[in-house]
């Protein structure tokens, strides 16, 4: 475990997935179909996690395709907003479209609606991969999104390769969206091996139930996962808090419970929150309430990553709060 850890405490990450634009309803509460004024931002659960992983003091850079128009533009210039290194995007012409989420503040009948036909992010190729410098870096991240489609499968587990052969760990986020995925055969076969070859694997219980072939066995598919040495896993439970696995030893951590305005963006928050405390020299353990502090933050403010918070932020609510829950 100790290179994984030190590879996240080198806090210098590469990040494979995607970057989208975000349409969110105003003000709280608002329906998108009543809706008059909607926000645009930055969104795609990679670009998310990166925004986050800058807000809390790391550096990120996204390796990724764009279209080549004013959306895949605005989505540029949103990570630079945030601080991200964009050096390793590559802007794609023809019939390919970034993605574009349209959804709303309201936890009440929440709609989130995705539009990925022709998505710019698949596009991504092994030519891409190549021209990094994984030298700059001492971790990679991955969301499974990208892993859905050709050829940014292929890319993205040639860049496993040639980031391991860096001495860089590889981070694993599950990310399963089902409407990105040819079938849920592939989906399965594919996320499973991406697990495989990962150091660090997050994901929540139906990722990996999805994985083992049914919810019931997920708690064993992630038990079974982190019997490789030098391996975490992380099984996260909603409500229920998570179950960290690491060198033997099952760590429960319970949530902070917060009043949620929405439900999407918790996942790339956590696992900002989880890296760049591990980062910062907090235990294991701390780190996995940390990140779940920062879900927590997100969830309860309109858009992903304009709701990331900072440390100042962070420290805040944390400060703030009655504490967690018992796990």
């Amino acid at each position: 475990m100790s290179a994984l850890m030190d590879g996240i405490k080198g806090n210098r990450f590469v990040v494979f997935g995607r970057a989208g634009m975000d349409m969110f309803a105003a003000p709280v509460g608002t329906k998108s179909e009543h809706a008059e004024v909607f926000h645009a931002d930055l969104g795609g659960s990679s670009a998310n996690t990166c925004a986050g992983l800058v807000k809390l003091g790391s550096e990120a850079a996204l390796v990724t395709s764009v279209s080549d128009d004013a959306v895949g533009r605005f989505c540029v210039n949103r990570l630079q907003h945030y601080g991200v290194d964009t050096s390793y995007i590559r802007a794609v012409g023809g019939e390919a479209r970034t993605s574009l989420a349209v959804y709303e503040s309201c936890i009440e009948d929440f709609q989130n609606v995705i539009y990925r036909n022709g998505a710019a992010d698949f596009q991504v190729s092994r030519a891409d991969m190549d021209v990094v410098d994984y030298t700059r870096f001492s971790a990679a991240i991955s969301a499974g999104t990208v892993l859905a489609a050709e050829p940014s499968r292929s890319a993205t587990f040639h860049a496993f390769d040639m980031a391991r052969d860096a001495g860089l760990p590889v981070i694993f986020d599950i990310d399963y969206r089902p409407y990105s995925w040819p079938s849920a055969e592939v989906a399965e076969d594919v996320l499973s091996r991406a697990g495989e070859a990962s150091d660090m694997i997050v994901g929540n219980d139906e990722e990996f139930g999805f994985m083992a072939g049914g919810i019931d066995k997920g708690l064993a598919k992630a038990r079974e996962l982190a019997e490789r040495s030098g391996r975490i896993v992380i099984y996260k439970m909603g409500e229920k808090g998570a179950v960290t696995f690491a060198d033997g030893q099952e760590i429960r951590t319970g949530i902070y419970p917060a009043e949620a305005v929405k439900p999407n963006g918790a996942g790339d928050s956590f696992m900002a929150g989880l890296l760049s405390s591990i980062a910062a020299g907090h235990t294991l353990h701390d780190a996995v309430l940390r990140g779940s502090a920062c879900a927590s933050i997100v969830v309860a403010k309109p858009g992903c990553a304009p709701a990331m918070p900072d440390i100042a932020a962070l420290d805040a609510f944390l400060a703030a709060h009655p504490g967690p829950t018992d796990p």
